[in-house]
């Protein structure tokens, strides 16, 4: 019996892929771990956050860790770099403190932003498996420090800040101060407390 209709044609060659923005997947990722954390976070999670398939997650970034150390990378680029353009806008050790911890405080509790700071809340708690992660992420956090402490150095060098000081002791102090104002803001804290915890910590500045 013949028939007029004809056999569907199917295109030749492979499938054509998606067109996927790279960037803003990065930015989505970041934005997760950021509040999520990397050990509680899935590539699972992952995928259905970001909309992508396993094989595109692994052609695009590798697998979650790479995506991870990615992420971390775009915060110290954004996020995370506001201390250096602090240190080297202000004339005087204490006012770059003071104004570093002030934007901190401020920028830890934006309703448009995960609250606190990715290096600290991102790799805590991790598995036996992860503990380079963790490792890499105080690394981190350490180099923070000792920027922290080159600058106040600086202050010492240039005479305002007292010969007498310790800068080692000031930057694991203020160091501290940071990290405990992320716990803080994933507390609920307010912006006014915020910074009267970060004026507080100003007392303890040497005269």
């Amino acid at each position: 019996m013949k028939t007029d209709q004809q056999p569907e044609k199917r295109p030749r060659g492979r499938p054509k892929t998606r067109q996927l923005d790279r960037e803003s997947l990065l930015e989505n990722a970041m934005q997760l771990f950021w509040q999520r954390g990397y050990e509680t976070t899935s590539t699972r999670e992952i995928t259905t956050a970001l909309g992508i398939t396993s094989a595109e997650l692994y052609a695009l970034f590798g697998d979650k860790e790479r995506l991870y150390n990615e992420a971390i990378a775009r915060y110290e680029a954004n996020a995370g770099s506001y201390s250096a353009r602090i240190f080297r806008e202000e004339r005087t050790a204490r006012s770059a403190v003071e104004r570093m911890l002030l934007e901190a405080a401020r920028d830890m509790v934006d309703p448009n932003r995960p609250a606190g700071c990715m290096l600290v809340t991102s790799a805590m708690n991790c598995a036996p498996n992860s503990d380079h992660v963790q490792a890499r992420i105080s690394q981190l956090r350490l180099e923070a420090e000792s920027r922290l402490r080159a600058r106040i150095e600086q202050g010492i060098q240039e005479g305002d800040v007292p010969e007498t000081a310790d800068a080692a002791s000031l930057a694991s102090f203020y160091s501290a101060i940071l990290q405990g104002l992320t716990i803080q803001a994933r507390d609920g804290a307010s912006a006014q407390t915020m910074a009267q915890i970060a004026k507080s910590a100003m007392l303890a500045w040497p005269s």
